[in-house]
Order: C-alpha cells, then sequence, then structure tokens
C-alpha cells in the first residue's frame, strides 16, 4: 500500500547491507533526485519488510547445518535494545560459511551456545575456526562429532606478535614466519594437481615432510630450557593446537586458515562503524538475515539487486507477505536458465517467474 516501489526498496537494502552506508547519507543523495522521504517512513518500511525474509533465512539456515566443511568467525555488532540479563549494548554477529550458504546470526553473547545451537546435536562436520574457546567448548566438539581445524593465519600472527614485541627475537620469529609460509606455498602447489595425480602423491610427501621437520623443530626448542618465554608461550599453543592445525594434511578440501569467514565480517564491521549497529531488535534480526541473503547470493554468483526485485515483487503478489512457497526463490534449486538470468545486471532480461 506504500507509493515506495519494490525497485526503491531493494536500492535501500543494498545500500544499507551491501555498501554499508548509513541510511541518512541516501536520503540525502535522494533529495538531489527529487525524492524526499523522512527517516521513519524508511525504518517503518525496512520493519514492515523483515518478516518477509524469515523464510528465505530459515531455509539458509537449515542448508547451512547441513555441510561437511564450514568456517566460522564472529564479531561485535551494537544492539540499542534492553535485554534481560546484559547489561550494555554490545551483542555479536556471529558468521557461519557452508559449502553452498553463508548464514550470519546475531546473538547477545559470545559463549559456546551459539555455535552450539547453529549445529545439531548430532552434526558431522570439520569446522575451520581460530582458536576462540568457545568453540573448543562445544558439546559436539568434545564428542568429536566435530573437528576443529585452526588457522594458521592466526598462528603466523603469534609469531609477528613476538618479532614485533622484542626486537631481539625477530629473527627467531622470522625462521617460523619462513617455515609457515613455506606450508603455505607447498599445499597451494599440491592443490593445483588433481588428488590421483603423481604431481599431487609428489607435493603431498614434500608437504607431509615439511609439517614433519616443523613438528620437530618446535620440540627440540621446547626442551632447550634456555628458550625465551614469548618463545616457549607461541610454541606451546602451537603444540597445543597441531592436531587441528594439520587436518588439512589429510584432507585436501580443508583450508589452512578461516580468512574466508574473516572476510565475511568486514562488511558487517563497516556498517558496525558507519551506521553503529542497530537501533531495535527487529533492525539487528534484518541485519543478520540481509548480510546472509547477500553473502549467499553473492557465492552463487546472482546479481543481489535483480533477486532482491524479483523476491520482493513476488512478496507483494502474496499480499505483502513472505511466497507460500520459498523453494523456487532458493539458489541451489533454481533451473539453470533462471540461475543464468539472475545472474546478469541487463534490466532487458526478464525476472524469472516463481
Amino acid at each position: 500500500k506504500s507509493r515506495l516501489g519494490t525497485s526503491l526498496w531493494s536500492h535501500i537494502l543494498l545500500d544499507k547491507f551491501a555498501s554499508h552506508r548509513p541510511t541518512a547519507r541516501l536520503l540525502e543523495e535522494l533529495k538531489q533526485h527529487g525524492l524526499d522521504l523522512a527517516p521513519g517512513t524508511v525504518a517503518d518500511g525496512l520493519r514492515r519488510l523483515e518478516p518477509m525474509f524469515v523464510p528465505f533465512y530459515e531455509a539458509l539456515l537449515a542448508r547451512n547445518r547441513e555441510s561437511s566443511l564450514c568456517q566460522a568467525d564472529e564479531t561485535r555488532w551494537l544492539v540499542f535494545a534492553d535485554w534481560e540479563g546484559k547489561i550494555g549494548h554490545r551483542w555479536w554477529l556471529w558468521a557461519f560459511l557452508g559449502e553452498d550458504t553463508v548464514v550470519y546470526r546475531l546473538d547477545p553473547t559470545r559463549s559456546h551456545d551459539v555455535p552450539e545451537r547453529h549445529f545439531s546435536a548430532d552434526a558431522q562436520c570439520v569446522l575451520v575456526v581460530d582458536r576462540y574457546s568457545a568453540y573448543k567448548a562445544m558439546p559436539q566438539v568434545k564428542t568429536g562429532m566435530i573437528k576443529l581445524a585452526f588457522c594458521w593465519a592466526h598462528v603466523r600472527r603469534d609469531f609477528i606478535g613476538v618479532g614485533k614485541g622484542w626486537p631481539n627475537l625477530k629473527d627467531w620469529a622470522l625462521q617460523w614466519i619462513h617455515r609457515i609460509r613455506r606450508l603455505y606455498r607447498i599445499n597451494r602447489r599440491r592443490l593445483k594437481h588433481p588428488p590421483d595425480s603423481a604431481e599431487f602423491r609428489r607435493d603431498d610427501a614434500v608437504l607431509r615432510e615439511a609439517v614433519q621437520l616443523m613438528q620437530s623443530q618446535a620440540a627440540e626448542e621446547l626442551a632447550d630450557e634456555k628458550l625465551r618465554t614469548p618463545c616457549r608461550k607461541v610454541l606451546k599453543s602451537l603444540q597445543v593446537h597441531w592436531a587441528g592445525l594439520t587436518l588439512f594434511v589429510d584432507d585436501p578440501r580443508i583450508p589452512m586458515d578461516n580468512n574466508a569467514s574473516e572476510r565475511k565480517v568486514r562488511g558487517p564491521a563497516l556498517g558496525r562503524k558507519n551506521y553503529y549497529g542497530s537501533g531495535a531488535l527487529w533492525s539487528g534480526r534484518l541485519s543478520a538475515m540481509m548480510f546472509s541473503i547477500l553473502a549467499t547470493l553473492s557465492h552463487w554468483r546472482i546479481n543481489p539487486r535483480r533477486w532482491l526485485l524479483w523476491y520482493l515483487k513476488s512478496c507483494a503478489a502474496s499480499g505483502g507477505k513472505s511466497p507460500s512457497d520459498i523453494g523456487p526463490f532458493l539458489p541451489w534449486n533454481l533451473p539453470p536458465a533462471q540461475l543464468a538470468s539472475l545472474r546478469t545486471a541487463d534490466p532487458s532480461v526478464d525476472l524469472p517467474t516463481a
């Protein structure tokens, strides 16, 4: 019943949740085009749109949980709403990367309850993460159902910290940084070849030898009573997390770091700085859903503007509600012709019909 069409609402959603620009700046820009919108009009419209995305978001959650290989990370997110038992407005935005979906979950805590609830009790997968204790405390991890693959990029940062914090230990730290760099290079070379090829087996043997030498070097240095405390600390951490750090050796699907999940929280972190999170709980929920939808569409190389136009037109046709059958809108259900039409930016190409 609004005078504002789906094209404008698509533009507002993309400007805020893809470009991470404060709505006030967009409204100033729209004035230059002769459209004077009140902030309250936009806020009320977004509040009405929020429930329309819930079924699609729930489908993403269900699909994400089925992945056998996942990544996870979390970042701060402000929610200016009172929550029973919580002091302050710092919430947490958790990102979970599946094999063909990305979902974000907003929660008032940073505890292990969040990833524990995200995955089912009988979930079996490999989860690539940093060394944050919440992941280690998950019951699924303690029972061995979920295996944690730890991040070599975070280990590398440990040695960088030693080199910067103790200049006289810089040479020692650089030696370890070069060892880690060599692992990355060998693994990248290994992954260029089919797993059943002679070239893969050759590089695989080189990688295993390098990993064994690194483990022996760490044990040898830790046995030295004269080893400096900063060095001992990082090598002990390396030793404690060794099993998770080397899962990638036997399973080439596993990345050596969780940099992909860290990149997925950069956009929300930018939005957090630009528009200070969310002013209400419904706004926070909408943010998590839109981040999830846009990141998943990006994975499928779907033009987000075309998909939003298609979806919102279908919501309008359903009387301002989400479509009764969400299946046709899910990327993995799209026929090749529909997928191709959604990947183009050409407005002359007709949008698919649900």
